[in-house]
């Protein structure tokens, strides 16, 4: 189980799955379930994202499934299982960040 912060870039709820080409593994995992893109480390600061750039250090995006509706550029806190697919976690807890 990992922890981490992340800033929410994009769902998709349940009623939506059908109109995203998501892989047969992840529609499976996600039945019912809302799928959020994430920006792994939430939301990076000017200086934070030209240093990853000078770096090439790419801010990390990972896939969290949870039961719970959150909307772009929420603020969270995740604990999450990774699942057999790379990039891609099951949350078992999510927190609003305020």
């Amino acid at each position: 189980m990992t922890t981490f912060s992340a800033e929410v870039m994009h769902v998709v709820g349940p009623d939506e799955r059908d109109d995203h080409d998501l892989t047969p593994y992840l529609e499976r995992i996600s039945e019912d379930r809302y799928v959020l893109v994430v920006r792994k480390g939430g939301t990076p600061s000017l200086l934070d994202r030209v240093l990853a750039f000078l770096r090439r250090d790419p801010i990390e995006a990972v896939t969290v499934i949870t039961d719970d509706e959150y909307e772009e550029g929420d603020e969270l806190q995740v604990t999450a299982t990774a699942t057999e697919m790379q990039g891609v976690f099951d949350a078992t807890d999510v927190r609003k960040e305020s």
